[in-house]
């Protein structure tokens, strides 16, 4: 059951992950003319950062994870494979899958549940490691 509900929680901090992610890259470049891949530095920083408060609070609020800095530093380098991932996937399903080409949001879909996957397992196994007890 616990399991259920941290996937629940772990699919709601990716909507609100990718809401800050569109919305901080489609603001720095259409009202700051940014270059569209330094913003996407930017607002993968920005979406990771807000996707680690909300799934510290909510998601994984039961289990224990050390430091919140050396916590973040953790989520920052699972999210970060799961990014690498998520475009290899996306990559592979485009390579393999002429349809895609003409589709690619099948390979965006791919690459999407793939890292999400990943994400969640990380996030879980080596960020927060386990139950908290109380003192």
């Amino acid at each position: 059951m616990r399991l259920k509900h941290e996937l629940g929680w772990f699919f709601v901090g990716g909507v609100i992950g990718f809401v800050v992610d569109a919305g901080v890259v489609q603001s720095l470049v259409a009202f700051a003319d940014w270059d569209p891949y330094l913003a996407r530095v930017v607002s993968f920083l920005c979406a990771a950062s807000a996707t680690w408060v909300f799934n510290r609070s909510f998601t994984f609020a039961h289990r224990r994870s050390g430091g919140a800095a050396s916590e973040w530093g953790r989520w920052l380098a699972v999210m970060g494979v799961g990014a690498l991932v998520n475009y290899g996937t996306y990559a592979l399903v485009l390579w393999l899958w002429p349809l895609a080409h003409h589709w690619p949001v099948l390979g965006v879909a791919a690459g999407s549940v793939v890292a999400a996957g990943l994400n969640f397992a990380g996030a879980r196994a080596w960020v927060f490691t386990g139950v908290k007890t109380s003192s």
